[in-house]
């Protein structure tokens, strides 16, 4: 495999940015890999490795760069409120901004077959991965949300406004018992993609709770879920990624 650490200019600033791919048999689809709240860090490295060893270039940008370029959660009440903090400078238009610069930055790459992308959002970055789907729907072809949050709400810029621009396939792996996505709007959601006519999937994993893929995350982690997540994920990209190289 081979990785790097690449730094993009944008307006807001540096987004630094791990990029990993397989090291022959390229070029690669991109997956532009959207981390959850507590941000850039080594646990999103090895996830970020799995999808890239069965033939992807997958890109994980720190989205926290616009304040920070380092940021470590403490999972103390000041660390969560840093997070929070963090986590409220970002709306789902920068989140699709900075992914056509990803997506250019990977298409300048002789490694990426310059064709159909994927994108997977974890948590706060479930929404991103929604609305990048629909801002970008010449491009990303497969969208996954994985306990995301924020899918539909009452405000101007919630995804599912859009949905029907989305020429993508979207997966959307909820969690049982999340707080943070509760099933009235998981509800809303599936009437409202069902009358706009959107290829689309919405699963629910039986006993899991909000960060379930999570390894790292003590009790949360659920091994047996996070398998099946992983089997629907590189599904989702192997049916709608590989079939074309333009």
């Amino acid at each position: 495999m081979i990785t790097n650490e690449i730094e993009l200019k944008m307006p807001g600033g540096v987004m630094d940015t791990f990029i990993i791919h397989p090291d022959e048999n390229g070029p690669f689809p991109i997956i532009l890999f959207l981390m959850d709240a507590p941000g850039k860090r080594e646990e999103l490295r090895d996830m970020a490795s799995r999808i890239a060893t069965t033939g992807y270039y997958v890109m994980l940008p720190n989205l926290y760069y616009r304040k920070t370029r380092d940021f470590i959660f403490e999972p103390t009440s000041a660390g969560r409120a840093k997070m929070f903090e963090q986590m409220d400078n970002l709306t789902n238009d920068l989140a699709v901004q900075d992914c056509l610069e990803l997506i250019k930055y990977g298409d300048s790459d002789p490694n990426t077959n310059n064709g159909d992308v994927g994108c997977v959002g974890y948590c706060m970055s479930g929404p991103f991965a929604f609305s990048a789907a629909s801002a970008i729907p010449n491009r990303i072809k497969a969208s996954a949300s994985i306990h995301g949050v924020k899918l539909l709400t009452d405000k101007d810029d919630s995804p599912h406004l859009n949905a029907s621009l989305i020429k993508a396939e979207m997966y959307f792996a909820m969690a049982e018992k999340d707080k943070w996505a509760d099933p009235k709007m998981v509800d809303e959601l599936d009437e409202h993609l069902k009358e706009v006519g959107i290829n689309y999937r919405i699963e629910w994993y039986a006993g899991t709770n909000h960060g379930f893929v999570f390894p790292n995350r003590g009790p949360l982690y659920d091994k047996a879920s996070t398998e099946k997540h992983y089997q629907r994920l590189l599904s989702l990209f192997e049916r709608n990624l590989k079939r074309i190289t333009r």
